[in-house]
């Protein structure tokens, strides 16, 4: 997702996302430990989506000041 849709949800729906993102990371480096990635930046792109995540959530908590 970009940063813009992500700016459209609400702080619950971004929480939801982020334990999606953390689910996702786990089992990608199960999975390159265990068989093997194809694609290894799917770890990178997961990690910067996550940081995106945190991001906004931090700004909708603190009342959108930057």
């Amino acid at each position: 997702m970009k940063a813009k849709e992500l700016r459209n949800l609400s702080l619950e729906d971004l929480r939801k996302k982020e334990q999606e993102l953390r689910r996702e990371l786990f089992r990608l480096r199960v999975k390159k430990k265990v068989e093997g990635l194809p694609n290894p930046m799917q770890i990178r792109n997961t990690k910067r989506e996550l940081a995106r995540v945190l991001t906004l959530i931090r700004e909708k908590e603190r009342g959108g000041q930057t």
